[in-house]
């Protein structure tokens, strides 16, 4: 039997990384780590002799890539030069080593709809020489700062269960011993992750504090800090990083005095001013307690939602009506589900960290498990009305062509990552469904196309659905006429501008028959709904129950037309 990572030669296999653009990279072997580490000692040399500090950003995915352009294209508010050189740092796996040399281009590792975020990087590192990219882990031990984005997850072992599920912290358990046995005592670590409330006292601080006397450091005080990120995917993907609010602490107050001075000097606090707290549980606290509650908002009209379509009732207009009042203007339709990778995940790190890390074993939490657990089955719900409008059409989910427009968890932006259209389609598949799927700002749903690992190995959702096989083949429609070709039903599942815009006559024609529309979002207005009632479809929506008496009025006066042209068509016999 052949060893992993050995060929019949017996001679190591060359892995190898490949970019989303199909580009092929091989992974660093042994002897390229030396000829890496004299190049950094190098660079970094020339840098301190321009008056530089060196930063190490630790990650360069979602939150990294854009973190570290944005430390690298600040300059000093008194005498306008780059006060920061910036080394992203990623570790060199199949998955992710193309961001290197990508990043070392000045090519974004990361796709966003912001038009500054490619500049940006190519900016920093063509042109102003501040930025370059690295996969060994020594670049640690040359950094004043070293800003710590390593992924932290929470895998849900039960679908619609969010209590059993654990936080995923080993990444940034083992990225925080590398740090502990590379910084110098000195450098600050700024932990921008997500994390349980307590992790950086809790888990950080034993580990850097045990490292630091393994290496005879034994007076020297771990300089840990936290400040979460609040990035938002989309057009203001840049100024979510930099010109935005920022809360930060540190665990003594030198750390706390230089992660404040490290963040004023990047960030705009002038128009955003930094709120310092005192202790990193504060911090820690505040972004889970900020995300549930958003989730927990969203949750709560889930049962208004299906109030709503069983009681003639169109939530939209409803929730127009009360954002009239100041007090309740950020009431909002929450849509099949609410996805992005923070809203369905960080109130579970908030209880399993009560639970483990500070060891309480009562049961306190009620409102934010049940809020993540309502999130993530809302979806659902958007199927079982495309099966309740086939079978008003005679047909039947496991014999219909269903397209789903808009496969991002947020209108106008292409992250797909929890969104609530994979749950769509994964039930869909399950029921039978033969599926297309179209979005505008998404060129693959690495989420089916690659579920075997993706967002992680064995943490597919595709493991609480039978049937998933074949969706790994499920390729996104260039085109609306494509997708909706020959189609039984077509879900409006986000309110991309393109989809806004959409006439019922044409999406009818491009479908080349009348078919099931199910509006996911309050994209569709009366007339709108009239109309393709009018043209012989079914219509139904999350939370628009007056749907049916639009469909009364439609198929009414459909009949009396109908009447009138017999009536004529007699008088002329």
């Amino acid at each position: 039997m052949k060893k992993k990572g050995i060929n019949s030669t017996g001679f190591p296999e060359t892995q190898t990384s490949t970019s989303p653009d199909g580009e092929v990279f091989i992974l660093p072997q042994e002897s390229d780590y030396e000829k890496e580490n004299d190049r950094l000692k190098k660079l970094v040399k020339k840098q301190r002799l321009k008056g530089r500090e060196i930063v190490v950003v630790m990650g360069v995915g979602f939150v990294g890539a854009v973190m570290a352009g944005v430390v690298a294209d600040s300059e000093d508010k008194k005498n306008g030069k780059s006060k920061y050189f910036v080394i992203g740092m990623q570790r060199p796996s199949t998955r992710s080593f193309w961001k290197i040399p990508y990043m070392n281009r000045g090519i974004s590792p990361v796709e966003a709809e912001d038009p500054e975020v490619a500049p940006m990087i190519a900016r920093c590192v063509n042109e102003k020489k501040t930025l370059f990219a690295t996969f060994t882990y020594d670049a640690l031990s040359l950094a004043d700062v070293v800003v710590v984005d390593v992924q932290c997850d929470y895998h849900k072992e039960t679908f619609g269960d969010c209590r059993k599920g654990y936080a995923d912290i080993a990444a940034l358990e083992e990225s925080l011993k590398v740090i502990g046995e590379k910084i110098e005592p000195d450098c600050l670590i700024l932990i921008e992750t997500t994390v349980p409330p307590g992790t950086t006292e809790y888990v950080a601080y034993p580990i850097i504090k045990k490292a630091f006397e393994k290496r005879g450091l034994k007076k020297a005080e771990p300089l840990l800090s936290h400040s979460f990120e609040r990035v938002m995917p989309g057009r203001n993907y840049v100024a979510s990083v930099r010109d935005f609010w920022r809360v930060c602490s540190g665990i003594n107050v030198t750390a706390r005095e230089r992660v404040t001075k490290f963040l004023k000097d990047v960030i705009n606090v002038e128009k955003f001013p930094l709120t310092i707290l005192e202790k990193p549980i504060e911090s820690e606290t505040c972004k889970i307690v900020e995300n549930s509650y958003r989730a927990t908002l969203l949750a709560f009209m889930d049962e208004w939602s299906v109030f709503a379509e069983r009681n003639g009732v169109d939530l939209t207009k409803v929730i127009e009506a009360i954002k009239v009042r100041p007090t309740h203007s950020n009431i909002i339709f929450p849509g099949p589900g609410i996805g992005g990778y923070c809203l369905p995940k960080d109130g579970g790190l908030g209880v399993w960290a009560y639970h483990t890390l500070m060891g309480f074993e009562d049961d306190i939490f009620k409102i934010t498990p049940l809020a993540i657990d309502i999130n993530d089955t809302r979806s659902l719900r958007a199927v079982q009305l495309a099966r309740d409008a086939l079978r008003n059409m005679g047909k039947i989910v496991a014999a219909s062509k269903v397209t789903v427009l808009g496969v991002s968890y947020r209108q106008d932006v292409g992250d797909t990552r929890y969104s609530g259209s994979e749950i769509m389609v994964r039930k869909l598949a399950e029921m039978g469904a033969e599926i297309r799927a179209h979005d505008p700002y998404v060129k693959h749903w690495w989420e089916l196309e690659k579920q075997g690992i993706y967002p992680a190995f064995g943490h597919s959702w595709a493991r609480f659905f039978r049937n998933q096989e074949n969706l790994t083949e499920l390729r996104m429609s260039k085109n609306l006429t494509g997708a909706l070709e020959g189609s039984d039903a077509v879900i409006l599942a986000v309110r991309h501008k393109e989809y806004l815009s959409m006439v019922p006559d044409d999406v009818v024609k491009m479908a080349g028959k009348p078919l099931a529309v199910i509006d996911c979002f309050g994209i569709l207005n009366d007339d709108e709904i009239r109309r393709y009632f009018e043209l012989g479809c079914e219509v139904k929506g999350l939370g628009r129950g007056h749907i049916q008496r639009i469909k009364e009025k439609a198929r009414k006066q459909g009949s009396g037309a109908r009447g009138q042209r017999t009536g004529s068509r007699g008088k002329r016999t």
